[in-house]
C-alpha cells in the first residue's frame, strides 16, 4: 500500500485513522506499529536532529550533481554525457571535458527544476501544457535523465526517493511551484514527526521514532568526525 505524503499537518492528522483503517484492510496481519514505522520512514528524510535544543528540525535538502564546462564558451557545444547511476558513459563532442560538483539545494529548488524539465519536454514535443497533467510526468525516465549543456545532472534511481514529496507538492498544471505550499510543508514536517513519535511512544515502540533514530545517527556522525579530527591531529 502506498501511503499518501502530506504537506499539511492538519490534513495528516485529520486523515490518520482513515489511512490506518485502509492499512489494516490491505495488510491482514499488520499492526499499528507497522503502520507508524512506515509513516515515520516516509517523513524522516526531511528531518534532522539538532544538538543545541535537543529537538527535530526540518531539513528538506537534496544533493545533486551540478555539471558545467569550465574555461570554455558553452555556445554550440553538444552535451552528450550520460550520468545515469553516477557513471560517465558517453563522450562530449568536440573533445571538451565537462566538470561536475555536488551541490546541496532545497526541495523547493528541486521540485521547481523537475517542473521546468517537464514543461520543457512539453514544449519540445509540441504538447499543450494546459491539457497535460504534470503529475503524469513526474517519474518520466526520458525527462528525468535528460541533461542540458550545463546544469543539474539527475540520477534516476535517486530521484525515486523524492516521488512521494513531488506527488504531493507539484501542481497538476502550470510552470511554478507554490512557495506558500512549501512553507506549509516546511513547518509541518516536525509536527507530523512528533505526532507519529507520540503514537509510537504510546504503543511502547519509541525506538522506531524519528527522534530516537535521528538522534542516534547524529551521535554516530559526531563521534566519527571527532575521531577523524583526533587522528589527523595526532
Amino acid at each position: 500500500m502506498e501511503l499518501p505524503f502530506y504537506i499539511s499537518f492538519r490534513t495528516f492528522e485529520k486523515d490518520y485513522y482513515d489511512n490506518l483503517e485502509k492499512w489494516f484492510e490491505h495488510y491482514d496481519n499488520a499492526s499499528e506499529i507497522d503502520f507508524l514505522k512506515s509513516q515515520s520512514e516516509l517523513y524522516r528524510p526531511y528531518l534532522c536532529y539538532n544538538f543545541s535544543d535537543n529537538l527535530l528540525h526540518t531539513d528538506a535538502v537534496i544533493k545533486v550533481k551540478n555539471c558545467f564546462f569550465p574555461y570554455f564558451d558553452n555556445f554550440g557545444i553538444s552535451f552528450c554525457i550520460d550520468y545515469e547511476n553516477g557513471k560517465q558513459t558517453k563522450a562530449l563532442k568536440n573533445g571538451l571535458n565537462n566538470r561536475s560538483e555536488w551541490k546541496t539545494i532545497t526541495m523547493m529548488e528541486y521540485a521547481q527544476h523537475i517542473l521546468d524539465k517537464i514543461n520543457t519536454y512539453f514544449h519540445k514535443k509540441g504538447l499543450d501544457r494546459s491539457k497535460e497533467n504534470v503529475q503524469d510526468y513526474i517519474n518520466h525516465y526520458e525527462i528525468i535523465s535528460s541533461n542540458e549543456q550545463t546544469g543539474y545532472c539527475l540520477n534516476y534511481e535517486e530521484h525515486q526517493k523524492t516521488i512521494p514529496f513531488l506527488k504531493a507538492f507539484l501542481p497538476t498544471y502550470g510552470c511554478t511551484a507554490d512557495i506558500s505550499l512549501y512553507r506549509n510543508f516546511h513547518f509541518s514536517m516536525v509536527r507530523i514527526a512528533e505526532f507519529i513519535d507520540q503514537k509510537l511512544k504510546a504503543v511502547e515502540a519509541y525506538e522506531f521514532s524519528s527522534f530516537s533514530i535521528l538522534k542516534s545517527e547524529a551521535k554516530i556522525t559526531l563521534h566519527m568526525r571527532n575521531h577523524t579530527f583526533l587522528t589527523i591531529c595526532n
